[in-house]
């Protein structure tokens, strides 16, 4: 999952321990939450716009099918006008914090690591907030992090 921390970082999930991760407004990434994700799965919480990016963190989903209350706010930048409470278009997960890593894992690393080729994450012009990572690419990070660079 990736956020930019000077809007929602690492260290904000550290001192809020749950939140959900509302105002995604993109399809794909709302399917996925919406249909992919399970309670327990483990997230790694990628920093964006930000130099340099990188994983700084991991996080676990606690909570499915959490209907994003941002879309029925006027006064948020994520208002949708056409969600309606009866059937609302935005659905999150919530997420836990689990650990702020030792280090950022940055994006050039990520990009060093043969075993990560295929992995979302790396493709050009990618931009979800929400992308998938096998378990084995999400260990290999996990590892990276727990080493020195």
């Amino acid at each position: 999952m990736k956020t930019e921390p000077d809007t929602f970082g690492i260290d904000d999930l550290a001192r809020v321990k749950l939140e959900p991760w509302s105002g995604v407004r993109n399809f794909q990434a709302r399917n996925l939450m919406r249909d992919e994700m399970r309670v327990g799965d483990e997230v790694l919480f990628y920093h964006s716009s930000v130099a340099p990016p990188g994983v700084a963190g991991l996080a676990r989903v606690c909570r499915t099918g959490v209907v994003d209350q941002t879309q029925f706010d006027a006064a948020s930048p994520y208002h949708d006008p056409k969600s309606r409470r009866e059937a609302p278009t935005w659905i999150c997960v919530d997420v836990e914090f689990v650990e702020k890593l030792p280090r950022l894992v940055p994006l050039e690393e990520l990009r060093g690591m043969a075993a990560l080729a295929d992995m979302p994450l790396l493709r050009r012009g990618m931009r979800l907030s929400v992308q998938p990572a096998t378990a084995d690419q999400y260990k290999r990070i996990v590892a990276a992090a727990r080493r020195r660079a």
